[in-house]
């Protein structure tokens, strides 16, 4: 795993890259969290493709449990990745609404990411 840090005035964002699942479980997801937090960073980016599949079925409320603890430790999550063209009306919905929040977004790029 590669860490890139970028910095604005208000946060410093860690963009995580791997070849393999970086968030599997809420556990993990923890586990990054205080990572992140003990380097100084406010908000963690992952592609979708770092994120195991079973986090975009909501029916097991892998999800829920995980934005939750974003929201609950205040550290910001941007995911990037194709959501337009995802099948799900559940999903698409639950999207929606973690886009109105500033906690956690999904996101089409980096740049939108940064922003």
């Amino acid at each position: 795993m590669t860490i890139t840090p970028y910095s604005t005035a208000a946060l410093k964002s860690a963009h995580l890259v791997s070849d393999q699942i970086l968030m599997g479980s809420t556990e993990e997801a923890l586990q990054l969290m205080v990572d992140c937090y003990y380097q100084g960073f406010d908000r963690i980016i992952l592609q979708r493709e770092n994120i195991h599949t079973e986090f975009f079925d909501l029916k097991n409320g892998m999800a829920g449990e995980i934005l939750q603890k974003f929201a609950n430790y205040r550290m910001q999550l941007r995911i990037i990745g194709d959501f337009a063209a995802t099948p799900s009306p559940s999903l698409q919905a639950f999207i929606a609404e973690s886009n109105r929040g500033r906690t956690v977004r999904f996101v089409k790029d980096l740049e939108e990411a940064l922003q």
